[in-house]
Order: structure tokens, then sequence, then C-alpha cells
């Protein structure tokens, strides 16, 4: 690489306005806009998927609430989910801080909510949909089936948020690939975000994308996206800067560490839970035919 195009690459964090536009004391970030586009785009490629594979029983009504009801978990379960693994002391002894957007200290501010969790954020999807398709009478696997594969698509957007907002920066690095974080201080740093994008966003995407017609078993697409993600973002974690307050909370594993292993292994207990009762139902159908043709 020149090193003009080097000095460019490194600076870039710096060159970067994650303001959309403000107005006095209120401002639209990008981070923002592009949770708006991810959501926008998993929901484009479902509805894609409703209309060419005609396998899932939804409309676009049951589908755009279904979304409504991922959006506020997302919202809610990241939020608790931040409170809950990174800073429980904290918010313990500053409750209003979980859900006030405003800063009081040094004049009155709009700040927004600052504090997400991904974990949390799955975790809250996850409990929405239950909730929407138990209203609805939709089967929550075959849900998980339509909208697993979309969501890494969806996700790239939002680490790209990450990015341009100059948040969640990596450990410190002496390689060109190292940019400068003006949050971060002196020194190079890894560029972890851009490869949260790529790796749990484009690459997990075009696997399960490659997956979502072979699989048959019922559910076993929302099992690989758990497995999926919690992998490539334990590896990419090496790479990213533990929270400040907490460091390495397990040996050298981060808390975003420890939390993929147990997603991981949530990814595969569905998997194996969902096979052992797509063995029995098979076997139960197997016999009920046997009883019907011996009648």
């Amino acid at each position: 690489m020149s090193n003009g195009f080097v000095t460019w690459w490194q600076g870039l964090p710096e060159r970067m306005d994650p303001v959309i536009f403000s107005i006095g004391s209120f401002s639209i970030q990008y981070y923002g806009l592009m949770y708006l586009v991810a959501f926008l785009i998993v929901g484009f490629l479902a509805w894609s998927r409703v209309k060419k594979e005609g396998r899932f029983p939804i409309n676009s009504e049951q589908l755009q609430s279904l979304m409504t009801a991922m959006i506020l978990g997302v919202l809610i379960g990241g939020r608790l989910g931040y409170v809950l693994f990174y800073n429980p002391m904290h918010y313990l002894t500053h409750p209003l801080e979980i859900i006030n957007p405003f800063r009081t200290s040094g004049g009155f501010q709009f700040t927004g909510i600052s504090g997400m969790s991904y974990h949390g954020g799955v975790i809250g999807v996850i409990v929405g949909a239950i909730v929407y398709c138990r209203q609805q009478k939709l089967d929550f696997f075959l849900m998980g089936d339509l909208i697993g594969p979309c969501i890494p698509l969806g996700y790239m957007f939002g680490r790209l948020g990450n990015f341009i907002n100059g948040e969640l920066w990596g450990r410190p690095t002496e390689a060109a690939i190292g940019m400068h974080f003006p949050l971060a201080g002196e020194g190079l740093r890894h560029p972890s975000q851009l490869y949260e994008a790529f790796f749990e966003g484009i690459f997990l995407f075009v696997i399960l994308w490659l997956l979502r017609k072979r699989v048959k078993t019922k559910g076993a697409m929302l099992a690989f996206y758990l497995t999926g993600y919690g992998l490539v973002r334990f590896f990419v974690e090496y790479t990213r800067e533990p929270d400040a307050h907490l460091g390495f909370v397990l040996g050298s594993l981060s808390m975003g560490q420890v939390l993929c292993l147990l997603m991981i292994f949530g990814g595969i207990g569905m998997y194996l839970l969902l096979r052992r009762k797509e063995a029995q139902d098979r076997l139960k159908a197997q016999t009920k035919k046997r009883k019907k043709s011996r009648s």
C-alpha cells in the first residue's frame, strides 16, 4: 500500500462526523439511521423469501408486526442487557439513567440512551418474537428459519454505525490496518467494528443464505445463526478493546466472549433438541402409519 493511502486510511475516523444534523442540543446521528436501515433490509429480505419460497404462512401485516415486536425487543433487551451484563452496580445506584435520555449535570442536554448489549438484544428479540407468535398462532421456529438468515446483513449496518460513531474500537496495533480513533487516545487501534461488519455481517450472511433451502430441520437456521454469530464474534473479540470498567472477566476472555460462549452452547443445544424432536415426530408418524395399514 502507498504511504498516501495508509495515511488516509489511518486518519479516516478523525475525519468522520457522527452527526447528520443538529438543532440546538438535539441531534440525529448516523448510528440511529444505521439501525433503521438494518431493520428495513431484514424486513425486505424476509418478505422476499415469503413471496418466493412459499413455505412461510405469514402475511405482510403479520410480518410487519413481527418486525415491530423484534425492534422493541432489541431496544429493550439491548438496554437491559447492557445494564445487567456490563454495569449492574452503577445502574443499581443510578436507576433513572437506565431510561433517562437527558443529562442534567453541567446543563440540560439531550444525550440519548448510551450503552446497548448485542446479547441482551438477541434475548429481547427472541422473547418479543415468541410473544407475538403465540398471539398470532405462528410457528416460532419456522419464523426463526425465515428471519435468521436475513439478520446478519442488517447487523452489518449496525457495526458500520459503531464505526462512524467512533466507538467500540479495537486493541492497540502497529499494523498498517490500524486507525486513529480520537476518543481512544494516541496510537493505532484495530478497526474491530469493520472486522465485525464483515465477518458477523457479510461472511455469516453468505453462509446462512446458502444453507437456507438445504437445511430441512425446522428451527435449525435460528440455531445456526446463534452458533455462527457466537463463533465469529468470539474470535473477532480478540482484536476488540474490552470495556474499560470491566477489562477481562475470565482469564483472557472479555465479557463479550463469555456471552458468545453461552450463545454457542445455546445454539448447539437448540439444534440437538430440534433434531431429537424431528426424529421423535418421524417415529410417531411411522408408527401411526403402520397401525393404519394393519387396521
